[in-house]
């Protein structure tokens, strides 16, 4: 690995050294004593798991202020535990780049064209990275991440059940989701209690991968069957959404999960199987895939449509948006104009073609370039490199261990790769209930930085698995 590599990826980073010339940092402990002596802080990480179990638990059900009320809950009692830490908590080069990140947002806000919609905006962005902030230093207890993934696990059921009997007895869509001249114009699209298809479909990314590795971390024959359980309600209930960005999300994942997963047994496969289990398994899938094109007829007329151009009128408005989002960035290219859909509701109808009307860019990347431009985004891609290499790293750490944790972090870095996948082509991921899916993925992994595997880690892999040549 070059030396060049590892400073992009700042593997050489030592966060004392950035402790030693931080300001911030002599804030630290400024509560110590009276944490020392306190009896509700003696549980402090629990009852931080218990604020996300909330987050996650009644996302999907309740309205976005009251979503932004347990952030911002969550956000106060991460600022209580660090100004009451004795000592300065775990901070990865993740974190850095996630306060960089921030950074450059506040200073898109102080010139943005629209100061105050994009305040709103930034408020916003902060409550979902002290979320991360939060959930990283909880995440550090492999009981509590079980206890963390589980809950969002039995949400995802009760939400995908709902979506799979909305798919059985019919439900009335909310808006014109198919094209009016398709073959599918009458086509049911489930939205369960998320209200919309692409949402649910984003919302469900998360829970598939991490079902997948439940099934690995789990033990007992019960706790397996009901990770496979969730699985395929999951899986099915993705489908019957008829979100094409979700299936493009789902193809990424499990392209990522798959390597991944490779990647962790590939010591335990015989010299055979080390070369032609992988290719053989994806050639399968591809295979899958195209016979259920030839013989779904409401499957097959979906997925071409993705190549339709503007013939298909949600691909026409898409490009459309595209095409004003980018006269955005050419009269903002530095900075951007401010976070949040508040500040692009502003601008946007300056630039935007009549009669495409757009609440965001429909594109991860364009957004994030319109709301703190090049910088911001040379700034998210960056962050997006060290998040995947630290996870990929932790995985080889936790597979010499034969810690069940890793299977987390694949699932993790799956998820992220499906939902930027997603991402290409809406921002759905910007609503709450995503957003706070998406740091979760991002804290799992920086909550692992340091690969120092705490006493209370789960079980490891059997000898006989770890040692098995197929």
């Amino acid at each position: 690995m070059t030396s060049a590599w590892k400073r992009i990826t700042l593997m050489e980073l030592s966060p004392s050294q950035w402790r030693g010339a931080s300001f911030v940092y002599h804030f630290v402990g400024f509560l110590s004593r009276w944490r020392s002596e306190s009896w509700l802080l003696q549980w402090a990480e629990p009852l931080g798991a218990l604020l996300i179990c909330l987050v996650l638990a009644l996302s999907p059900f309740v309205s976005t202020g009251l979503i932004g009320i347990l952030l911002l809950a969550c956000g106060g009692y991460w600022l209580l535990l660090t100004l009451s830490d004795d000592d300065w908590p775990s901070i990865t080069p993740i974190h850095l780049l996630v306060l960089l990140y921030w950074g450059i947002a506040t200073i898109a806000v102080a010139f943005s064209p629209v100061r105050a919609a994009a305040f709103e905006g930034w408020v916003k962005l902060t409550l979902y990275l002290v979320m991360f902030a939060l959930t990283a230093r909880v995440l550090r207890s492999p009981r509590l991440t079980s206890m963390i993934i589980t809950v969002y696990l039995l949400t995802a059921l009760v939400v995908s059940i709902y979506g799979v009997r909305q798919e059985m007895f019919g439900v009335e869509q909310l808006a014109t989701w198919n094209d009016p001249t398709s073959d599918l114009a009458g086509d049911t699209r489930v939205y369960s209690y998320l209200g919309n298809p692409n949402l649910l479909a984003s919302y469900l990314l998360p829970a598939i991968a991490l079902s997948a590795a439940a099934v690995f971390v789990w033990q007992g024959w019960l706790q397996k069957a009901l990770a496979l359980t969730l699985f395929f309600v999951n899986t099915a209930c993705l489908y019957y959404t008829d979100s094409r960005g979700g299936w493009i999300g789902m193809m990424g994942l499990s392209l990522v999960f798959l390597l991944l997963l490779y990647y962790w047994f590939k010591d335990s496969l015989s010299p055979f199987w080390q070369k032609w289990l992988l290719p053989l398994v994806l050639g399968t899938l591809a295979a899958f895939v195209i016979l259920a094109m030839i013989m779904v007829e409401p499957l097959r007329i979906r997925v071409m449509s993705i190549f339709a151009g503007r013939e298909d009128s949600s691909n026409n408005f898409r490009m459309n948006v595209w095409a004003s989002v980018i006269k955005m960035i050419k009269a903002y290219p530095i900075i951007g104009i401010g976070p949040g859909n508040e500040a692009f509701n502003k601008v946007y109808p300056l630039f935007m073609h009549p009669k495409y009307s757009a609440l965001s860019a429909y594109s991860v990347l364009l957004e994030i370039m319109v709301e703190t431009g090049v910088i911001g985004l040379s700034c998210f891609v960056w962050l997006l490199v060290v998040t995947f290499n630290q996870g990929v790293r932790q995985i080889g750490l936790l597979r010499q261990q034969r810690n069940l944790q890793g299977f987390w972090l694949i699932a993790a870095i799956a998820t992220m790769a499906g939902m930027l996948a997603h991402g290409f082509v809406d921002t759905v991921w910007y609503r709450p209930q995503i957003a706070s899916l998406w740091w979760l993925m991002v804290a799992l992994i920086a909550s692992h930085y340091s690969g120092v595997i705490p006493k209370n880690s789960p079980k490891k892999v059997k000898d006989g698995l770890s040692s098995h040549r197929l």
